[in-house]
């Protein structure tokens, strides 16, 4: 979640980011070159990208360790819920 200039949140997909810059404003620049200027500061921007990658990882490694209670909740059909382990199989 992000705040515009004039204060509004909305939320920005991370995946679609090429880069941000701070010029003072934070600019946020997406693969198909539209920009967003947001309030937060680019160190702002920046841990809240790890912070949500982090935390998907770790969803996904919840589901893997158990698959008979499974946490995530982004999908609503149980069916396309399919998770990749994130750790290498012992050979």
């Amino acid at each position: 979640m992000l705040t515009r200039l004039n204060g509004q949140e909305f939320a920005l997909n991370p995946d679609l980011i090429e880069r941000a810059d701070a010029t003072p404003d934070t600019v946020i620049t997406l693969v198909d070159n539209t920009k967003y200027i947001v309030l937060e500061s680019l160190t702002d921007v920046t841990r809240l990208i790890r912070q949500y990658r982090a935390a998907v990882i770790a969803e996904a490694q919840r589901a893997v360790l158990e698959p008979q209670n499974p946490t995530l909740t982004a999908m609503d059909d149980p069916a396309s819920q399919i998770v990749v382990p994130l750790h290498r199989p012992e050979r």
